[in-house]
């Protein structure tokens, strides 16, 4: 992994932890697995711990470490990084991308109920206005009732949704891979596309990126929603096709909280970052800061599993990568 992310992702409480199962040296970070000096670590490891920055897992770097059995990943995918090959040789391979999922889900939680009140808007009125609107009610605006549609049963979907359940909120789901019965589970009725778009006064999406998925929200899906309505996305920027995006924000019909962008950053000149009814942050509805710790945590507990002979919590399926974030 890249050697400037070990101390956050493994601060020493969380080291400490993994140490205790497993003989690992943590001044010895690869960046580069090819490394000649990298040789007789490789020769000997039995688990590899990766994460962000980590290089692909092929056969040559497979062949240096004959005696590897388990990939855990202290991030959440694993496309940048695994072959075939892996599976192929019987590797286990486990990811934290359940652990990453919460910040995600907690961020979508607060826009949720913070557009809910109209607060950006609101924000910059009381700015530029320097005046206090008084004390009547505002109509058009509070979470009682208010209705969200949730795109992707993903595992951040899915954690959106358990958060949501507290809240006198109606919360609705499209997902292709999930049927009625999954969404009964989940506890909420699962609509098709077009109808959650018409019925939801906030969109917040949760899809992966895929050939299929590109533009997945465009012109006439916009056009769908309701006036008023807030679109939400911690996915991946391609999921929303922009140009399709910034002509309808400039209609001034519906707003936009965008966490991620396509490309990212956007160009400097670009009509989203001056749109009153585009709210932008940079990327940083994952995990950061303190909530990295998270992520060596889930690792540290899977070794534990692994080493008492146990199965691993989290392990990915390679046959449901193409459709995984």
């Amino acid at each position: 992994m890249s050697a400037q992310n070990v101390p956050q992702v493994f601060p020493p409480e969380v080291l400490q932890r993994l140490r205790r199962s497993v003989d690992i040296d943590p001044a010895l970070v690869a960046e580069d697995l090819t490394d000649p000096r990298l040789k007789d670590a490789l020769a000997r490891t039995e688990i590899l711990v990766t994460g962000w920055g980590c290089p692909r897992l092929d056969a040559a770097v497979l062949d240096a470490a004959p005696r590897l059995r388990a990939v855990l990943h202290s991030a959440g995918s694993v496309k940048s990084l695994a072959t075939p090959e892996l599976w192929r040789r019987g590797i286990a391979v486990s990811s934290a991308a359940v652990a990453n999922a919460v910040p995600v889900a907690e961020y979508t939680l607060a826009m949720i109920l913070l557009t809910g009140k109209d607060l950006f808007a609101a924000r910059d009125r009381l700015r530029t206005e320097r005046a206090f609107p008084g004390w009547g009610l505002v109509p058009g605006i509070g979470n009682h009732g208010r209705r969200v549609g949730v795109i992707g049963a993903s595992r951040i979907g899915r954690k959106v949704i358990e958060l949501l359940r507290p809240f006198d909120l109606v919360v609705s789901l499209t997902d292709p891979y999930v049927d009625e019965a999954g969404a009964t589970a989940l506890g909420v009725p699962l609509l098709p596309p077009d109808d959650l778009l018409r019925t939801s006064d906030v969109v917040t999406v949760h899809a992966p990126e895929t050939p299929e998925t590109r533009h997945l929200i465009g012109a006439r899906e916009l056009a769908l929603m309701p006036d008023g309505a807030v679109l939400i996305n911690t996915a991946r920027g391609a999921l929303l096709d922009h140009e399709a995006l910034i002509a309808e924000l400039r209609t001034g019909r519906l707003s936009a909280i965008l966490d991620v962008t396509d490309p990212e950053p956007l160009p400097a000149d670009s009509p989203l970052y001056d749109l009153p009814n585009a709210f932008l942050t940079p990327h940083l509805a994952g995990s950061q800061g303190n909530e990295t710790a998270r992520l060596g945590l889930t690792v540290a507990e899977e070794a534990e599993r692994l080493l008492s002979g146990g199965e691993l919590a989290y392990p990915v399926d390679p046959t449901a990568l193409a459709r995984e974030a």
